[in-house]
């Protein structure tokens, strides 16, 4: 018999409880969900290891790779990480009491402001990029690249199905 995971206890429960309906829909939701759960776990533990909450990360990510530069608005960042206004404000918030992060007022423009790295923010977020890598390098290591490349395919398919696309798209 092939392994099994524990999913596969949930869905033999519920074909022996209501055999007349196909649970199969639940294995393929139920382990996204645990997936997700445990990569969150163990992603969040190596973001602690650098004194940063996920979110935080987050924003020192987007900041680098899409900020150049001169940042982004509160707007453009919240546009690139699919959280809410109020969350921003608040990871920015914590980014700036840690000094890696500086917000500023657009000029021309006092009812927007700039969210930019500072250069301590810039050293952390490339110093722990690798590492970070390497931490999902490892999380997947029960998939060959092939598997992970296929699972990568499958998981866009089903998000684009979800309306999950790209900001301006």
């Amino acid at each position: 018999m092939a392994e099994r995971d524990a999913v596969d206890l949930v869905l033999a429960q519920w074909a022996d409880a209501r055999p007349d309906v196909s649970a199969a829909p639940m294995g393929v939701v139920g382990r996204l969900s645990r997936a997700s759960a445990i990569l969150d776990r163990r992603l969040n533990d190596h973001f602690a290891e650098h004194g940063l909450a996920r979110g935080e990360f987050d924003i020192l990510a987007t900041l680098r790779r899409a900020g150049g530069e001169d940042g982004l608005s509160s707007g453009e960042l919240l546009a690139h990480t699919m959280v809410t206004s109020g969350a921003i404000t608040n990871r920015v918030d914590r980014l700036v009491a840690k000094k890696l992060v500086t917000r500023a007022e657009r000029p021309g423009n006092r009812r927007s402001n700039v969210v930019a790295l500072t250069p301590a923010g810039r050293t952390l977020i490339d110093d722990m990029l690798a590492g970070h890598v390497r931490n999902e390098e490892q999380l997947l290591a029960g998939l060959t690249l092939t598997e992970q490349q296929r699972l990568a395919t499958l998981l866009r398919r089903l998000l684009i199905g979800l309306d999950d696309l790209p900001p301006g798209d």
